[in-house]
């Protein structure tokens, strides 16, 4: 147990030194009132604000997808208009779309499906 009467507060006497002292360790940039204020500002802007460092990351990789969407997109559009092309102007294309999307016929035709063999055979 210590003895509380040798020393002057609890602080020395839990910390067995002067409260100056433990000051005089810190370096002189660190208990600088800037850099304290400086800290304390990116505390704030990296953890507590409602645009810290996480949610940037998360906006950052949601952008990324969203362009990846993007671009497929834009990519399957010019292929469809190209495709809107060749029917507006070719008549034989236009048959052939008719015939495998509609599975159309002509008069005197007869069609026959045939599935597709699968890899996975069902027993």
């Amino acid at each position: 147990m210590v003895n509380l009467s040798n020393h002057d507060s609890c602080f020395e006497a839990i910390f067995n030194t002067k409260p100056m002292k433990l000051l005089t360790r810190i370096p002189a940039w660190i208990r600088n009132k800037y850099f304290i204020a400086f800290a304390a500002f990116c505390v704030v802007l990296l953890f507590l604000d409602k645009n810290d460092i996480f949610a940037q990351l998360e906006r950052r990789r949601e952008l990324r997808k969203l362009e990846k969407s993007r671009d497929y997109y834009q990519s399957r559009i010019s292929a469809e208009r190209k495709e809107l092309e060749a029917l507006k102007n070719n008549p034989a294309t236009l048959e052939r779309y008719a015939r495998e999307k509609y599975l159309m016929k002509r008069d005197n035709e007869e069609l026959f499906l045939v599935p597709e063999k699968s890899d996975n055979p069902k027993n």
